[in-house]
């Protein structure tokens, strides 16, 4: 853990976005120097912060090429007005499949300069009577490996929502102090997995995890779970916020992942 911060402010943004860009960003900025202002050095968005459509193929109307876009402006300059490491939730970024993007997640540094990205590889699907969802029909998944990202407080973990439910993808991290996981959970799976699994993939790989989540009742019609968290590595919830916008926030401590590990070194043990 050498020549890392021994603490380091985090904080988790939970926003209730709209079809309207312009009116996500502003409220994204208002809640990011909110978080800054607190003394958060890193800020991490929810997935879709910035577009939650009406329907599934809305987005494809916003997507960006890498590098270059209003939303990916937006960050990076956000990154380097407050001087914080910025998580932009999620946004979608175009490839060689027309009718489907990427829901890809970008980091950038407190210079503005992107540190780091992960294309989302699972794609939720879920249907029971009413309710129905497929992201594989607008998204394409990425294919690369799980994306770790080196922080003040050492090597970060980079996932997205339904990827909580596939608890190989993180042990396939390997060392990480913290992971974090923008989410759009709707209400329904939500309410019935969503701290049981964030627990867990704390518990499981020893680390920090700060989960910043869409919760509310969207224009759309969706309705979504909420209750960003920041959970320590012995799975102890430090910070939560249930619904509406607002943050979760705490401290990233180094002093804790060493004692929980030297305590109980379950990752030591690990025979496979």
């Amino acid at each position: 853990m050498n020549g890392t911060e021994n603490n380091f402010s985090v904080a988790a943004i939970q926003m209730v976005s709209s079809p309207r860009v312009e009116d996500n960003l502003d409220q994204a900025a208002a809640l990011i120097a909110q978080a800054a202002q607190a003394g958060a050095q890193l800020i991490a968005l929810p997935e879709y912060f910035c577009f939650m459509g009406h329907k599934d193929v809305d987005k494809l109307a916003i997507k960006e090429a890498p590098g270059n876009g209003p939303i990916q402006a937006f960050l990076s300059g956000q990154a380097r007005q407050h001087g914080i490491w910025l998580v932009g939730g999620t946004l979608p970024l175009d490839n060689d499949e027309p009718q489907r993007i990427f829901n890809t997640s970008l980091v950038y540094d407190p210079s503005g300069k992107q540190a780091a990205r992960y294309d989302k590889v699972h794609l939720f699907g879920f249907k029971k009577g009413q309710e129905c969802y497929d992201e594989s029909l607008s998204i394409r998944p990425g294919q690369n490996a799980p994306q770790t990202v080196m922080l003040p407080c050492g090597r970060a973990g980079l996932s997205i929502c339904y990827d909580l439910r596939f608890p190989e993808f993180f042990r396939a991290m390997g060392d990480v102090n913290l992971i974090v996981l923008p989410a759009a959970f709707t209400y329904t799976t939500g309410s019935a997995h969503w701290e049981i699994l964030l627990r867990a993939r704390a518990i499981e790989n020893q680390c920090y995890v700060l989960a910043p989540a869409q919760g509310g009742e969207h224009e759309n019609g969706r309705r979504t779970w909420g209750h960003s968290v920041l959970i320590d590595p012995w799975g102890d919830i430090i910070d939560r916020v249930e619904q509406g916008p607002g943050m979760a926030a705490g401290t990233i401590s180094l002093e804790r992942i060493s004692d929980v590990r030297a305590s109980l070194p379950a990752l030591k043990h690990r025979t496979m």
